[in-house]
């Protein structure tokens, strides 16, 4: 199981595979992908300030079709348990993402360079 940053999931609806390096398409075709329910979160908070142009439910549906994304079932409470010891970050939005994909150390796609330096399974 691989974990996706919001970005990705962004960049992946959009089309933009030139953003991914031949690496990170690999694990994307080979694995079974999955984001933390904070993901959902904070694509629908970028529809609501105009930086992206589709709503949360829009992207996730689509890409649910086209890549079988799934919504990460881990209980919530388990999640922020693993997240509490997390300072590296004050980003709610980061840390329960990260949180997510630590519980079991899976694989965590994201560009972002502070989670790339704090968590050992992220990969870009």
């Amino acid at each position: 199981m691989i974990y996706l940053d919001t970005h990705v999931v962004a960049w992946l609806y959009g089309g933009r595979l030139a953003y991914f390096s031949e690496p990170v398409k690999d694990l994307l075709r080979d694995h079974d992908l999955l984001i933390s329910p904070i993901v959902r979160l904070e694509l629908q908070y970028l529809y609501q300030i105009d930086r992206i142009n589709a709503d949360a439910d829009t992207i996730l549906a689509d890409l649910s079709l086209r890549i079988d994304l799934t919504v990460c079932p881990k209980p919530f409470n388990g999640v922020i348990s693993q997240a509490l010891p997390m300072e590296w970050t004050r980003d709610p939005f980061d840390r329960i993402l990260v949180a997510h994909a630590s519980v079991d150390n899976n694989i965590l796609i994201t560009k972002d360079e502070i989670i790339r330096e704090h968590y050992a399974f992220a990969r870009w």
